[in-house]
């Protein structure tokens, strides 16, 4: 495939030229978190011409969420504060929802909670600042570009956070784990398949007991691994809630995936063009919710549950006998609309069953959450 020259195209074509081969988690890393090129560094807008999330979709979905975190503070035994801790928080658009809707209807727990919006772009965390700012100035938010060093109580909380953490891919070849590195010949990017990088690559699998087939590519996201790991280290007792589209092992790496479920996203099209447009559009892996687990066990997260986004949301909505679902003030012709973006968040064949809700918990005896009953 020919790689389109952009100016990070350019530079790692430069950097590989000069250094030699780097692995498809570098290169992704630099096409998304570069700090002049990276994808994540651009403009929103062009974001939104790639995909929608399900925060784009309605505001439902941010009440909703508010529940879940309502009753998990009052699970803690309403402590008076309260952290959520949202990563990936772009320019502050669930944040907001979250907290409007908590100043609004959720009023004591307004009080208790302290919001940690989490974003390493520079530019989206002054979108953020904007939005965000009658609830900085109430004391109830902040915008950081890491997390706090501890969490006494609380939530982390990510949406669609996950699944954009660099991944290494690799590719079984005559019984040996091969690793997919990212060379550059007569100005282009091109595949190489070199031993693994770290003894780390097949511990990933080892420990997830998974077996890969012959000519099998897939991806192993040590990053995400590394990530729950951490954060169970700095959270003392609360919940960890995860929402992104992905799996359990045992479906990630079955016979129906055999080419890994790594994609390009640009302007609403998915393809396997991973080095057309580095640092213009969007890379991702689906994320494997086992990997979470094992990983988040060794810091103390012990699993809560796993639903659909459509048994998560119909859930919390019932709980409140769907009420959170009108919109005050709004006519019969914005009742309509809500109602059916409220559909696009639950329908099966969309977002409803692609994206997967993970709750874990720590410091607290079996938790019951509304979210993870069955409908």
């Amino acid at each position: 495939m020919r790689t389109a020259s952009t100016a990070l195209h350019r530079l790692l074509v430069e950097r590989i030229s000069a250094a030699g081969p780097i692995t498809f988690e570098k290169y992704m890393e630099a096409c998304l978190y570069h700090p002049q090129f990276g994808y994540y560094d651009g403009p929103s807008e062009r974001r939104r011409t790639d995909y929608y999330t399900s925060v784009d979709m309605s505001p439902i979905f941010g009440r909703l969420i508010a529940r879940q975190l309502d009753e998990m503070w009052r699970i803690l035994g309403r402590p008076s504060r309260f952290t959520t801790a949202e990563f990936g928080a772009g320019t502050g658009a669930l944040a907001r929802q979250i907290l409007d809707f908590s100043l609004d209807e959720l009023p004591e727990f307004y009080e208790a909670i302290d919001y940690s919006a989490i974003e390493i772009s520079a530019k989206r965390r002054e979108v953020a600042n904007s939005a965000l700012a009658g609830h900085i100035s109430a004391g109830h938010a902040s915008i950081l570009s890491e997390m706090a060093e501890a969490i006494a109580q609380g939530c982390v909380l990510t949406n669609e956070f996950l699944d954009a953490l660099p991944v290494h891919r690799v590719v079984m070849e005559k019984g040996t784990l091969q690793e997919i590195y990212v060379d550059a010949a007569d100005d282009e990017l091109i595949e190489r398949k070199m031993p693994v990088s770290s003894p780390d690559v097949d511990e990933y699998f080892r420990r997830q007991r998974v077996e890969l087939g012959e000519g099998q590519h897939a991806e192993a996201g040590l990053r995400a691994c590394a990530w729950i790991e951490d954060i169970g280290r700095k959270l003392d007792r609360g919940f960890v809630l995860t929402i992104d589209y992905g799996r359990e092992a045992r479906e990630l790496y079955d016979e129906r995936h055999m080419s890994g479920t790594m994609l390009a996203y640009c302007q609403h099209r998915a393809s396997e063009e991973f080095y057309r447009l580095p640092g213009e559009q969007d890379l991702t892996a689906h994320l494997n919710f086992t990997s979470l687990d094992i990983w988040g066990q060794k810091s103390g997260l012990m699993r809560t549950g796993v639903a659909s986004q459509t048994n998560f949301l119909l859930s919390l909505a019932r709980q409140c006998n769907f009420a959170d679902l009108k919109l005050d003030g709004a006519e019969e012709a914005g009742q309509l609309r809500s109602r059916l973006q409220f559909k696009s968040l639950i329908f099966p064949e969309g977002m409803g069953e692609a994206f997967q809700v993970m709750l874990q918990h720590k410091g607290v005896a079996a938790p019951e959450l509304a979210g993870l009953k069955p409908l």
